[in-house]
């Protein structure tokens, strides 16, 4: 931990940032449940409050009698404590309920129990923040190809693709080799497989449980139902004392119309209060390399730089803006020139940042609470090498939404390069494991998508390619949800599509992952073969090219809240800058694959808080 100076100083960067966000003074209508406190160093999860969520959770399976394996974590993906109770299954099986087999659809008692319970945990952790609480349901709700799942003709969930985040190959996301900072990474990406909740301290989120009992990592596919999931239950047991405050749940925000879903059910059997005392528990706290050993830890205060996360200095600190850090407090991704001639400056990389998180603030949010609350994101930008050539984020945006930002960013970038075609077609096959020796070629995505899209399909720098394009090819339907149309040309067909086999996306990182889940301790870094995609590609909005007088010279990711405000905060923000959106002639949306047209971005009606703007992109 750091000594009394750091801590001083990381104080002082809290109070500057809370200032900035309004958190400093009295709680007000528009103020977050957490205010004033919600940057406080005093917000983490000790070793005690870590042994009552564990002892909580396990006197639930007990009293069901469904051993389970529980995973706690911090904020930023710290693994504070696995714990496996006596008969809990070792291996779980990776099932959609969808009857395919391929990708990770199938994977049959090979992924260890403990691996699935922290990408719970983590995806409860790093979906939530003090605006807005949600779990793996929730995920689970916002990755299948209808938003809402089961409900035809409706277009696929918000967030497709986010499950292939957070991995542990990714070059954003710290493994435990390098202290206690943050984004930790997660052994299966994000979760949908109920079970996975944040919890609060103080009205602020601090870390995630994650609970499986019931030997299937699966998802949920018909959210009309309420489900009495044994996970979800135990999870909820968990619990606690630590809950997130009820006006921030899921189902008191909406986006399409749709509430989300939080959990399904609360009925459990067991009273908290009365759990056993932790040293009586049946089963032990279990070592899981790489993520933690046989020990109960104590989390980390986000804010601080123990966390990984702290306020940016010069102007992008004069803005309230969070960078991230390396264990010695080193800004990681400062203002940063490009490499080569006509490379993008650290002047204008820091111009960009600063113009989104302008945009940003203004913008009105759309998945968090209080109404009225500004829109929480992250923010960055690369070159054409996929070097992150600068990062900053707003205090509270979500943690999922700084590897998901570099995505969106990589994603643009590779599929505008005029060799992206080339560089897609030298990739080796993805193995997979189930059915059994069975590849997907990834060279022979380059030829389906020329093929399906047609004049402007190539792949050779003739079009300007945002990741909300890219995210209309690569649906199980095209267009995008509507029933009885063929798959887009990076998607697999709806026939043997799942969330776990979802085409493209996930092939590109599928021989990594899958090495990384079944090794005692994988810390490779890179997922792709390809540096300039080394993280994975991400395929829902916020991904824009950036182009300076009609030449590529990088890209700029945003995520964190809704779609259309991604989008909004990464096109007004280049646009701001004096930099280049991509020229009107080269972007995506002029082409009609199949007779449907594209979109390149879509901004929100009514964008910005206290004012009655309306077409604010139009334009541009």
């Amino acid at each position: 931990m750091p000594g009394d100076g750091r801590l001083a100083a990381a104080r002082a960067l809290v109070l500057a940032a809370a200032a900035a966000l309004g958190c400093s003074s009295s709680s007000s209508s528009s103020s977050p449940p957490c205010a004033p406190s919600c940057l406080s160093s005093a917000n983490f999860l000790s070793d005690t409050d870590v042994q009552r969520v564990i002892a909580q959770a396990v006197g639930e399976a007990q009293a069901r009698g469904a051993p389970a394996t529980v995973a706690v974590v911090d904020r930023v993906g710290n693994v504070l404590a696995v714990f496996q109770m006596t008969g809990a299954r070792a291996n779980v099986d990776i099932l959609s309920g969808r009857g395919v087999s391929g990708g990770l659809d199938g994977v049959l008692n090979t992924v260890p129990s403990t691996q699935a319970a922290i990408a719970k945990a983590i995806t409860g952790a790093y979906l939530s923040s003090w605006g807005n609480a949600f779990s793996s349901r929730t995920a689970s709700q916002i990755v299948q190809e209808h938003f809402n799942p089961g409900e035809a003709q409706a277009p696929s969930g918000p967030l497709y693709g986010v499950q292939f985040s957070q991995l542990s190959c990714s070059d954003v996301n710290r493994n435990a080799t390098q202290g206690s900072v943050g984004p930790k990474r997660s052994p299966l990406g994000l979760s949908g497989d109920p079970g996975g909740l944040p919890l609060y301290k103080n009205g602020v989120v601090a870390g995630g449980i994650g609970v499986i009992a019931d030997g299937v990592y699966g998802l949920d596919l018909d959210v009309f139902d309420v489900d009495q999931n044994t996970d979800e239950l135990i999870a909820v047991a968990g619990s606690a004392g630590f809950a997130p405050p009820e006006d921030i749940r899921g189902e008191r925000i909406t986006a399409n119309g749709h509430s989300f879903r939080f959990v399904d059910s609360e009925s459990i059997i067991s009273n908290p209060a009365n759990a056993p005392a932790f040293a009586t528990l049946p089963g032990s706290l279990v070592a899981v390399p790489g993520y933690v050993g046989a020990a109960v830890g104590t989390g980390v205060a986000f804010g601080t730089p123990a966390s990984g996360y702290r306020q940016a200095g010069g102007a992008l600190g004069a803005l309230g803006a969070f960078t991230l850090v390396d264990a010695g407090n080193a800004e990681r991704f400062p203002p940063t020139a490009g490499a080569g001639a006509g490379a993008l400056s650290a002047n204008e990389v820091s111009v960009v940042l600063q113009e989104g998180l302008k945009i940003a603030q203004r913008a009105r949010a759309q998945i968090r609470r209080p109404l009225g609350s500004a829109a929480e994101v992250s923010i960055v930008v690369v070159d054409l090498n996929g070097d992150i050539l600068g990062l900053a984020r707003t205090p509270d945006a979500p943690i999922f939404g700084t590897d998901v930002a570099v995505q969106k960013a990589r994603s643009a970038l590779l599929f505008s390069l005029p060799n992206a075609a080339a560089l897609i077609a030298a990739l080796p096959d993805a193995q997979y494991l189930p059915p059994s020796a069975t590849a997907s070629s990834i060279s022979a995505y380059v030829a389906a998508f020329a093929g399906f899209v047609g004049a402007g399909g190539a792949l050779d720098g003739a079009t300007a390619w945002s990741t909300r394009a890219l995210g209309n090819l690569h649906r199980p339907m095209y267009p995008d949800g509507i029933d009885g149309t063929p798959a887009g040309p990076l998607s697999k067909s709806f026939a043997t599509w799942s969330p776990f086999n979802v085409g493209f996306q996930l092939d590109l990182v599928y021989n990594q992952l899958v090495k990384a889940a079944g090794a005692a301790d994988d810390t490779t870094t890179g997922c792709t073969g390809l540096s300039m995609v080394t993280n994975g590609i991400q395929i829902f909005p916020g991904g824009l090219p950036v182009y300076r007088a009609g030449a590529l010279v990088g890209a700029v990711g945003v995520s964190g809240d809704g779609v259309d405000q991604d989008d909004m905060v990464a096109f007004l923000g280049l646009s701001n800058a004096g930099l280049g959106n991509a020229p009107a002639s080269m972007r995506a949306d002029r082409l009609a694959p199949q007779g449907t047209g594209l979109r390149y971005v879509q901004c929100p009606q009514s964008p910005f808080n206290g004012s009655t703007e309306q077409n604010v992109c139009a334009g541009l």
